[in-house]
């Protein structure tokens, strides 16, 4: 078997597992295989329940009933919608050990006033926000504003 072949199979394999252990979650290769991953990993972590998979605008709820958009990477930005602000937004990057790093944790207004000073993408009216910048915007943000962890 080539090893693309066999490497293609590996990952289908851990999705399959990934979907038995997670079935509220998809874990499709199309682009949303990072998404899912992520809100797995903040169940983990935080103190939420996910909601059914592609819910829309919110993926899940904290048990003080905050709904969150979890947005997540494995780059250096997430991308956020113009046209619309969550309640709040728990933005983390995937690290290389299987562990998530949170870029922003806070009420979806601040990302939203952010992203109110630039000109929308003309295709999709997405914007990408670096880490750096999500983690600067995240210093403004009350700790009871935040999504408490587990």
């Amino acid at each position: 078997m080539s090893v693309m072949k066999e490497s293609i199979a590996q990952l289908l394999a851990v999705v399959d597992t990934l979907r038995k252990e997670y079935p509220t979650r998809r874990f499709t290769l199309d682009g949303r295989l990072v998404g899912d991953i992520g809100e797995v990993l903040c169940l983990e972590v935080y103190d939420i329940t996910l909601l059914p998979a592609l819910s829309h605008q919110y993926d899940a709820r904290t048990s003080d009933g905050r709904m969150v958009q979890i947005k997540t990477t494995m780059q250096k930005s997430l991308t956020f919608p113009a046209d619309h602000s969550p309640d709040y937004y728990l933005g983390v990057k995937i690290l290389s050990d299987g562990t998530v790093q949170e870029v922003f944790n806070g009420p979806g207004e601040v990302i939203h006033n952010a992203l109110q000073q630039r000109k929308a993408h003309p295709k999709n009216n997405l914007h990408s926000l670096s880490i750096r910048k999500l983690e600067e915007l995240q210093k403004s943000v009350q700790v009871a504003d935040r999504i408490p962890k587990r």
